[in-house]
């Protein structure tokens, strides 16, 4: 007797709804727009969001870490700008991204999303109050790459290893696991307070290295958390801080019709790819992004000092926190 298929094929309902609430406010924001003529001269912000986005989707980077340093240092768009207009594209972006995750059922850690989130929610807030003032964009920049370069080395370490167990969920799950991840949210969420993004990469690690998630189940979980953070940073600076600049704005119309489909299609390509596959794009973005910090900056001797430091402390981390939990992996 021929029975219900298995795996049924799900529509995405909630982002489609999305997608034409997004798409058919853009038109009639546009169409009664008095001069469009700003549209052609964002060309370079929409093509550098054509991967941005993808790859927000895709991977535990968010899209403004891909448009912040193209933004501030090829574009020469001031680092508030870049910033708030990672928070305005991703409230559009990781939120299609994210719908369409929950739409096709993808597998995704919800104690992570729950805890980290939390935690996330006070960093943001602390940061953009208390610690963005304060930073140098240019030091947190190569620092961040520095970090993230020391985290994929680690990553592909453990991968290379003959025998690496994974899991898909944090195992024997408690209080001080509670503690953990909003700490690491905590922090993150005071990086993405700094460039728009960041504690998805930053729990990440957290989450491959130390309880050796699966790379297919933590990515569209950080693609959830990040979209958390994001809506917030974008109330923040639009609601409370009110620095939303015309520009932002102008760059953020621009980009809209562009991250509503790249993003959600990058999460798409990450539930047909393997776990392998998926942690194979992560190496290559982060040398990537690493190598483009140091052509674009050109940083000082002080500067490359202190990205070697970052890299050697990154590494001794990481790979000390797989160590702790490879000792518990079964013979």
């Amino acid at each position: 007797m021929a029975g219900s298929p298995q795996n049924p094929r799900r529509i995405p309902v909630l982002y489609l709804i999305f997608l034409i609430t997004v798409l058919s406010g853009w038109f009639y924001y546009v169409s009664a727009y008095p001069d469009l003529q700003f549209l052609e001269k964002k060309w370079a912000a929409m093509l550098t969001m054509v991967f941005g986005s993808f790859i927000a989707g895709s991977s535990p980077e968010g899209s403004a870490a891909i448009a912040y340093p193209v933004f501030t240092l090829l574009l020469k768009i001031p680092p508030p700008v870049a910033r708030n207009f990672a928070f305005a594209i991703q409230s559009i972006g990781m939120t299609s991204a994210s719908l369409l995750i929950i739409g096709l059922r993808v597998k995704v850690e919800w104690n992570y999303i729950r805890f980290v989130t939390l935690g996330g929610i006070c960093g943001l807030v602390f940061g953009t109050f208390y610690v963005v003032p304060l930073i140098s964009p240019v030091m947190a920049k190569l620092f961040f790459v520095s970090l993230w370069l020391s985290f994929g080395i680690a990553l592909w370490r453990e991968n290379s290893r003959p025998k690496r167990y994974v899991f898909e969920s944090i195992q024997h799950f408690n209080s001080k696991d509670q503690l953990r991840l909003a700490i690491f949210g905590l922090i993150g969420g005071i990086i993405s307070s700094i460039f728009g993004t960041g504690i998805n990469i930053f729990t990440f690690c957290l989450m491959t290295i130390y309880y050796r998630v699966s790379e297919k189940v933590a990515t569209p979980s950080s693609v959830i958390i990040m979209t958390i953070e994001t809506l917030l940073g974008f109330f923040l600076h639009v609601i409370i801080l009110k620095d939303f600049s015309q520009e932002s704005f102008e760059l953020w119309i621009a980009c809209v019709p562009i991250v509503v489909f790249f993003a959600p299609l990058g999460a798409f390509v990450i539930t047909k790819l393997p776990r392998e596959g998926i942690a194979r794009i992560l190496y290559i973005i982060l040398i990537v992004q690493f190598i483009g910090a140091m052509i674009v900056i050109k940083p000082s001797v002080n500067q490359i000092l202190m990205c070697a430091a970052t890299l050697i402390a990154g590494l001794g981390l990481f790979m000390y926190l797989a160590k702790l939990k490879r000792e518990a992996d079964p013979k």
